[in-house]
């Protein structure tokens, strides 16, 4: 049986009805998908790992991501479909290379989103006094709140985050500006405490922070103009995290100091600089905002490339693919996706994982996706050449990121290998019921399938 590719459900749906989502709702989206935890916590576990150097290392993430975000924002509006980099992959060079980053994406949100959703509900315990044991609560009730928006459909989910965006992006401009009055030159002094390398090793960690323009990419084909509001959306979304990223990393080396890399709630204290102890409830609301936005984003892109890959065939049908919704809705995509992402939280709780491993594996997993997205985008861009030359610099750029995930490369590879053992038992399995239907024509139609230009 042949195989479809990864994009042509997609086509399908978005022949027969628009989500309309426009650049507004778009904006919302990806700021969503890239200005999540980061916000809260990264900007303190890069300050221990490099100090004030740290800043150096956002600096340079936030830079390459312009980029990345033009590239896959052209990707998207050129080819838009729920398949992502997979389906560019698979454009620029073949199927067998498109499942592994499929695999990678979408096994890398149940990691991801658990790890997001566990800082938002440190920081809301933290802030109502109910201690840790409150945290996997918390963070269940956002999986299941996204869970939710998305079940009810795509564009009223994106009108939620939009309201949601804005008051997120607000409260930390104020954070930023109520907080930068206590900014002191001397806790930039020594800048590279733990050497250059150290800088490397946070922007390894800090790859999880401004990861999150590939997911945007799988919802390219639920715009009402891709062409059109994408790249829009995406330059938007580019501008405000920039701003936010590198104000808040600025201020909470220059305001904290030595406390910025021995911290977990590095908001909560910046923010009781200028306002004092009513900063717990204002900071709770910003994570719990910061939160539900990655959780929303990530869930609505796994969902649909998800959908994508089981029928093609990259992907286990029964688990990704269910009966055709009027909405729209991948459903028991978003399910799986959501129980596993559950499942881990549950893990974390009873300590069988920890933070920083979630966001380490989370961040090798989608520097992967990212650089098979960059070199799908130096083939495929013709006519483009600013666009395929940004895209072989940054290629670059993420390979030095790759090889500071060290030891947990291990995750991207051990996906790889899995998809590549499920795509040939799929094979396998096909050639089979192909034979045990034709018995006697099977060997002569498998030798003239072998024999066949491609």
């Amino acid at each position: 049986m042949a195989e479809r590719p990864v994009g042509v459900v997609a086509r399908r749906r978005r022949g027969r009805q628009r989500s309309g989502l426009g650049a507004g709702a778009g904006t919302a989206l990806c700021v969503g998908a890239v200005l999540g935890p980061g916000a809260l916590t990264l900007t303190s576990t890069a300050a221990a790992a490099a100090g004030p150097g740290s800043v150096l290392a956002w600096l340079v993430l936030v830079g390459v991501s312009l980029p990345v975000a033009r590239v896959f924002a052209a990707l998207g509006a050129r080819n838009p479909d729920g398949g992502g980099v997979a389906a560019s992959v698979e454009r620029a060079f073949g199927a067998r290379l498109a499942g592994p980053v499929g695999w990678w994406f979408y096994w890398a949100v149940p990691l991801g989103v658990p790890a997001a959703a566990l800082i938002g509900g440190e920081y809301a315990a933290a802030a109502a006094g109910w201690g840790r044991s409150a945290v996997p609560v918390i963070a269940l009730l956002v999986v299941g709140a996204a869970y939710g928006a998305n079940l009810v459909g795509l564009r009223l989910s994106g009108r939620l985050q939009l309201l949601m965006v804005g008051a997120l992006a607000s409260l930390l401009a104020v954070t930023i500006a109520v907080s930068g009055t206590g900014v002191r030159a001397a806790h930039f002094s020594p800048f590279l405490p733990h050497g250059w390398s150290s800088v490397g090793v946070a922007a390894g960690m800090l790859f999880f922070a401004v990861a999150g323009w590939e997911a945007i990419s799988h919802l390219s084909a639920e715009f009402t103009d891709p062409a059109r509001d994408l790249p829009r959306a995406t330059l938007l979304a580019w501008a405000i995290v920039a701003v936010l990223y590198v104000g808040l990393a600025l201020v909470t080396v220059g305001v904290l100091g030595v406390r910025a890399g021995a911290t977990t709630t590095p908001l909560t204290l910046l923010l009781e600089q200028g306002l004092g102890t009513s900063a717990r409830p204002v900071a709770a609301a910003a994570a719990l905002l910061l939160t539900f936005g990655a959780v929303n984003a990530y869930l609505a892109g796994a969902a649909r490339l998800g959908e994508a890959l089981g029928r093609r065939g990259a992907m286990p049908r029964r688990i990704t693919v269910g009966p055709a919704e009027g909405s729209g809705v991948p459903r028991r995509s978003l399910t799986v996706v959501t129980l596993a992402s559950s499942g881990v939280v549950a893990a974390a709780a009873y300590g069988f994982i920890d933070l920083e491993t979630l966001l380490r594996a989370t961040s090798a997993c989608l520097a992967a996706v990212t650089l098979a997205g960059l070199a799908a985008a130096t083939v495929l861009l013709e006519g483009r050449r600013s666009l395929r030359v940004s895209a072989a610099v940054s290629c670059g750029v993420v390979a030095v990121v790759l090889v500071f995930c060290g030891p947990f490369l291990l995750v991207p590879a051990v996906l790889a290998m899995a998809a590549t053992a499920f795509a040939a038992g799929a094979s396998a399995r096909a050639l089979h019921r192909a034979r045990r239907r034709c018995p006697d024509h099977s060997r002569a139609e498998s030798v003239g399938r072998a024999g066949s230009p491609r």
